[in-house]
């Protein structure tokens, strides 16, 4: 993961396979940039990541984090089998993808 905070704006390059193992450490990174963007934008760059249910668990946990920091969330560079699995699992509202 690449991670680069700019002004209000923090974008984190998610990648691989993850494990679920892996998660609490994203999270606590993503969220001690947040911290300092408070009301900015998370943008996150989904293009290399592996698509399963442990990249869609990481990114609702960003999207809680997110939330909790006062900031929102853009999913980009989704591939169409990330969006089919957001669907399945019933989080289309909460974890939209960009355009």
């Amino acid at each position: 993961m690449s991670l680069v905070a700019q002004s209000r704006t923090v974008s984190a390059q998610i990648r691989g396979p993850l494990e679920r193992g892996d998660l609490p450490g994203l999270y606590a990174r993503i969220c001690a940039q947040l911290a300092a963007t408070h009301g900015g934008t998370l943008v996150c760059d989904v293009a290399p990541v592996v698509i399963d249910a442990v990249a869609v668990e990481a990114l609702a946990r960003l999207r809680l984090g997110a939330r909790r920091h006062g900031c929102r969330v853009l999913i980009v560079n989704a591939p169409a089998e990330l969006g089919d699995l957001i669907r399945l699992f019933g989080l289309e509202e909460v974890l939209a993808l960009a355009a």
